[in-house]
């Protein structure tokens, strides 16, 4: 256990990358000290997520560097501070895409704090963190993190805990808008992209009782989808006579949106979670949405907290895991990685085993 000095900031080391068009990179760094309502999480897995990949290549906005990605988080309580009630020191806690909000408007209050209205969410990395002077923010490719106790989320001592890391990002998404859009036995859901997100989803909302398809790039998963319980695999859009009640679109690459749109039944609802680089964002043809009115598009950020939480218990209760292939805690590997989920050979998710830095 670490010995607690709330003064005193917090070595750490993992990788980096120090700008947009460079490799990974070994880093040592300092986070912020464990304040009162903080914890100090020494961390085992760090699942890899396709956020980081736009992130770190500045394909969203420009980028923080260096920048140290990573908000699917698993680990150890190794310190509390003295106002801590929910942890206690050996307990294992997660932390997902966000670390601090105002907790003040009415979305916080909600435990929506991904829309904080006041504009103070702070998210795992890549974020200037207003409440500990700007610094910014680093994320789980690493082996330390300190967060307030109120953003780290229960993890049981007997869960898997290389599964349960990417649940905190890739879970969550994609929980959400299922539940948003009260998905439920009978109701024909499509899941459009079938990689870390699109796997997961298909995994809820079979197990909420819908009937399940899948459009993917390619027939490569095919077999493997049928063996998660989807009725139909499909390449493409074109001739598909299917009409659908919710799709959920996890493409991080552009795409036409309004061809799944128009899959959709009259009431049904299109949620978005995929975001592709901001200059192939898709583009909704609003004349063809007017005209054919009657169907719902809505984007969906990750999940507050409490539904964090409870998507993790549901998880875990189902047994409902990503499927995933562990890599050292090297650049190189992680280098790899990124090429790999860059050009459409990657597995479903990657975590990478924090305690082999």
């Amino acid at each position: 256990m670490q010995k607690l000095d709330k003064e005193k900031r917090i070595l750490a080391k993992g990788y980096a990358v120090f700008s947009k068009d460079s490799k990974f990179e070994a880093f040592d760094f300092t986070r912020h000290p464990v304040g009162d309502g903080d914890i100090l999480i020494e961390i085992l897995y760090a699942g890899i997520c396709h956020s980081d990949i736009h992130s770190a290549r500045s394909e969203w906005s420009e980028g923080i560097y260096p920048m140290v990605p990573g908000h699917e988080i698993v680990g150890r309580v190794i310190a509390i501070g003295k106002n801590v009630k929910k942890f206690k020191v050996g307990d294992y806690a997660g932390v997902g895409c966000m670390v601090n909000s105002c907790g003040e408007c009415e979305a916080c209050k909600e435990s929506k704090e991904q829309f904080c209205q006041n504009g103070k969410t702070i998210f795992t990395y890549n974020c200037r963190d207003c409440f500990h002077d700007n610094e910014p923010t680093y994320g789980g490719y690493s082996n330390n993190i300190v967060v307030s106790e109120k953003f780290a989320i229960n993890v049981p001592n007997d869960a898997p805990l290389e599964v349960v890391a990417p649940l905190l990002c890739a879970g969550i998404t994609t929980y959400s808008p299922l539940k948003f859009s009260k998905v439920k036995a009978g109701d024909k859901v499509a899941v459009a992209g079938f990689g870390g997100l699109g796997s997961m989803a298909v995994k809820y909302a079979i197990k909420m009782g819908a009937e399940v398809s899948v459009f993917a790039r390619n027939e490569e998963k095919k077999e493997i989808a049928k063996r998660m319980g989807v009725e139909r695999f499909y390449t493409t859009t074109d001739g598909v006579h299917e009409r659908f009640d919710i799709i959920i679109s996890t493409i991080p690459t552009s795409y036409d949106v309004n061809a799944y749109i128009n899959l959709l039944k009259f009431g049904g609802e299109m949620a978005i979670v995929g975001l592709p680089p901001a200059e192939n964002s898709p583009q909704i043809d609003s004349m063809n949405l007017v005209l054919h009115g009657g169907r719902r598009v809505y984007g969906s950020l990750i999940g507050g907290i409490k539904e964090t939480q409870e998507m993790l218990d549901f998880s875990l209760k189902h047994k409902i895991y990503p499927e995933v292939e562990i890599i050292g805690a090297r650049a190189e590997e992680i280098d790899l990685v990124y090429e790999k989920l860059t050009s459409g050979k990657a597995s479903f998710r990657y975590v990478i085993d924090m305690q082999t830095l």
